[in-house]
């Protein structure tokens, strides 16, 4: 008898989807707001009171590998009172927060990393509980970074201050 035409018996109707619909987002919204507020609380733990947007004492571009989907992003990098931080954009302010926080004295290794992945200017920093690869702009900063471990005072750390 030909396709068959199905209508909502009232507008009433409608509006309960409708308004389902907006739970629904409301609820997502809420799940939204509560996951942000948790990565702040977080964020705010690693950060443990370093006024990273203030008068950094290195930063600049390098190239990121992702934690899970292991594609390059470039991120922008803070080093601030012996941690490494780092956010999408370089417009860092108080309210930022940052896509991930490295502590150098937690850090058991930073060393070069061109031929375990096949690019120029790479290099690794292994923790105990990750390791994470980068891809520098140049030389000079690469290798300076390998040494970021050994102290905000060491002499190789000083000249990278001059190179991001």
């Amino acid at each position: 008898p030909g396709p068959q035409i199905c209508l909502p018996a009232s507008s009433s109707h409608s509006r309960q989807e409708d308004e389902g619909g907006a739970k629904g987002r409301e609820r997502e919204g809420g799940h939204k707001n509560m996951a942000q507020l948790l990565n702040r609380l977080r964020a705010e733990e690693r950060i443990a009171g370093v006024e990273f947007w203030h008068s950094p004492e290195r930063c600049g571009w390098l190239m990121k590998q992702g934690e899970y989907i292991k594609t390059w992003r470039r991120r922008w990098f803070i080093l601030k009172q012996g941690k490494i931080f780092w956010f999408k954009t370089e417009e860092v302010g108080p309210s930022s927060i940052p896509r991930g926080v490295v502590d150098i004295s937690r850090c058991l290794s930073i060393k070069g990393a061109e031929d375990v992945i096949n690019r120029a200017h790479a290099f690794e920093l292994s923790t105990h509980t990750e390791t994470m690869f980068f891809i520098a702009d140049s030389d000079k900063v690469g290798h300076a970074n390998k040494s970021a471990h050994d102290g905000a005072n060491s002499p190789v750390l000083q000249r990278r201050r001059r190179l991001f």
